[in-house]
């Protein structure tokens, strides 16, 4: 259906004109002209849909029909966001689409100069887009008034709900007008969703423009079995493969995606890592170089991922599965945008197999099987010197204490020649202070705390518990006793 057919104001036309889109999304097609009406909206809908235009669009043309003014500290439509990435694209397209019309738009988020937002607040703005923390704390400092709001939008609110923003939703949803229209939107919609979207809208259209919880039709989707120690040569070698126009890598920890990107960099791949703890403009510059071409590869949490909408990713590699399927949609979205293709490429450990398990389920869709490359073992070997080693488990630890301990090794003790720590240094043939030869076994040594050691020693056997009600203070000392900081 073309925009032209949905009751859209020549000003909104020619603003989608000058960006070259005629032709509506499933979702725009469905949406706009009930949100033309006024009506509160459910929309279920994958990332890479149009969602955008499908609640900017219209609430523009409302916004200029009504002919009202934003109150100064106030603003006329609230966009909520769950990262800065998504809000500061939403915000983005909404000044473009408002070009050529007197409406204004500003951006409030963490990691930005809080003294612009209450400058932006203080005059009034039509249009603002939030994440909850930072609009809670203006709120609550009475820098960000919001009784004049005539449409409230909620845009990612399953990946909002994850976050734990849900406090901050209540606590702005008690300052809104009870008479405005909202606008819920999520990927997915479970049970919990679906309970927190009901006290938000009331009597919504809902549209739901692929089944629950697919994944977008045009991205293939393949999964390679690979030992987790192994992962990191496959994702270089996979990443050299010059048809790559953009990629996105995915791990489940900050840490995680920075050490990916430094041993990418010591296999001379270039990559740039962007998660929570990035600076904003360090988030900014990543997100810049990736969108420019610059760096070709991002590597990104599945929390500041939300928000990068380049049109010219081309894989989505899944460095780490994530525990939480819905995320998985999330993730392969970022591909295949704007009636692209896309390929998303999944590696598997073996601990990881029952999060493939609750993927295929929640997308009911088997993931194709892809094998190892028949030279992967020759072609690892090579970048093995830039390898760092995996992180060992606690249990694999302590494993290894053990066995260092019986062949006579300690974790301490004094240090050699080549700077290594070990137990046969100048103490490694004297006795322990429990009098046992330093090679005696567990059960040959005396038991640290047992009663019988101090009373054999003629001790008075000690006391070890705190007396219970008030600390008591230790008696003074007489006069002229030793020992203090002097000693």
């Amino acid at each position: 259906m073309q925009f032209k057919e949905l009751g859209l104001s020549q000003t909104v036309l020619a603003a989608l004109a000058t960006k070259g889109y005629s032709e509506a999304t499933p979702i725009q097609a469905q949406s706009i002209p009930s949100l033309l009406e006024g009506r509160d909206l459910l929309g279920i809908a994958q990332t890479g849909t149009g969602k955008t235009a499908a609640f900017m669009l219209p609430s523009i043309d409302r916004l200029i029909a009504s002919g009202k003014r934003a109150q100064p500290r106030g603003c006329r439509m609230l966009v909520l966001a769950p990262t800065r990435e998504l809000a500061s694209q939403i915000a983005d397209n909404a000044r473009h689409y408002a070009k050529g019309t007197p409406l204004s738009v500003a951006t409030i988020f963490g990691g930005t100069s809080i003294h612009k937002n209450k400058t932006d607040l203080a005059r009034g703005v039509d249009i603002v887009v939030a994440t909850p923390g930072r609009l809670v704390d203006l709120m609550d400092q009475h820098y960000a008034i919001l009784l004049g709001i005539e449409i409230l939008v909620l845009d990612e609110a399953d990946q909002m709900m994850d976050l734990g923003f849900i406090h901050a939703l209540k606590r702005i949803v008690r300052d809104l007008p009870t008479k405005r229209q909202t606008l819920f939107f999520s990927a997915t919609m479970p049970k919990t969703i679906r309970e927190l979207a009901g006290q938000f809208i009331k009597n919504p259209v809902e549209v739901k423009v692929t089944p629950e919880a697919t994944t977008a039709e045009r991205v293939e989707q393949h999964v390679t079995y690979v030992a987790q120690a192994e992962k990191q040569a496959l994702l270089t070698l996979a990443l050299r493969d010059p048809s790559i126009d953009r990629a996105l890598v995915f791990t489940r920890t900050k840490h995680g995606a920075d050490r990916v990107v430094r041993l990418l960099a010591g296999n001379g791949v270039a990559s740039n890592a962007i998660h929570g703890n990035k600076s904003q403009p360090q988030r900014e510059r990543a997100l810049g170089e990736f969108r420019s071409g610059k760096v070709k590869i991002l590597v990104a949490t599945d929390i500041a991922a939300r928000g990068i909408d380049v049109s010219g990713v081309s894989h989505v590699f899944n460095f780490e599965l994530p525990n939480v399927p819905d995320q998985y949609v999330h993730r392969i979205g970022r591909t295949a945008r704007a009636g692209a293709t896309g390929l998303a490429v999944s590696y598997c450990a073996d601990d990881e197999r029952p999060y493939l398990k609750d993927i295929e389920r929640l997308t009911r869709q088997k993931l194709t099987v892809v094998p190892l490359p028949a030279d992967f073992v020759n072609e690892a070997n090579k970048i093995k010197s830039t390898r760092s080693p995996m992180p060992v488990s606690r249990d694999e630890q302590n494993g290894r204490n053990g066995r260092a301990m019986q062949n006579g090794r300690s974790g301490g003790g004094q240090r050699n020649g080549q700077g290594q720590r070990g137990g046969q240094g100048p103490r490694g043939d004297q006795p322990r202070r429990d009098g046992a030869p330093r090679d005696a076994s567990a059960e040959q040594r005396p038991r640290r705390f047992d009663a019988p050691q101090g009373e054999a020693r003629g001790e008075k056997p000690r006391n070890y518990a705190r007396p219970k009600g008030k600390f008591h203070a230790r008696p003074a000392r007489p006069a002229g006793a030793g020992g203090g900081r002097g000693r």
